[in-house]
């Protein structure tokens, strides 16, 4: 989830794309384009979704101890929102470690499979 497009090196280009889609889906009808930071589904959709799997041990020790299960499996969760997660779904998140965000998080893309089933589950628009 883009928290800061000045901290992330590819957002100049995403923003880019996603002006250009947005112009070409009002146009011509085609599907919307989603702006994580006005969703937050993902983060909130499953207290197994943010499981670590191919983070490397530097990776994970630049997550706050704060944010991970008592485990050590995930990120921690209340309920099924991840705790780094702030604000309200649908209208306006924030990821408060989006810098150093699991790779996870980082595999869910805008309008891909998983955002699309967490949206549905909040009631998102699709």
């Amino acid at each position: 989830m883009p928290q800061d497009a000045d901290h992330n090196p590819a957002a100049p280009g995403l923003l880019a794309l996603v002006a250009d889609a947005s112009l070409s889906s009002s146009q011509h009808g085609t599907a919307p384009v989603f702006d994580c930071q006005s969703c937050g589904a993902c983060c909130s959709y499953s207290a197994e979704w943010p499981r670590f799997s191919t983070e490397d041990d530097a990776q994970l020790d630049r997550i706050p101890a704060k944010y991970v299960a008592a485990n050590l499996s995930g990120m921690r969760c209340e309920g099924v929102r991840c705790s780094a997660l702030s604000g309200e779904i649908g209208k306006s998140t924030a990821c408060g470690i989006y810098e150093v965000r699991p790779d996870v998080c980082r595999a869910c893309m805008p309008g891909d499979d998983d955002c699309l089933m967490a949206r549905r589950a909040h009631g998102l628009p699709v």
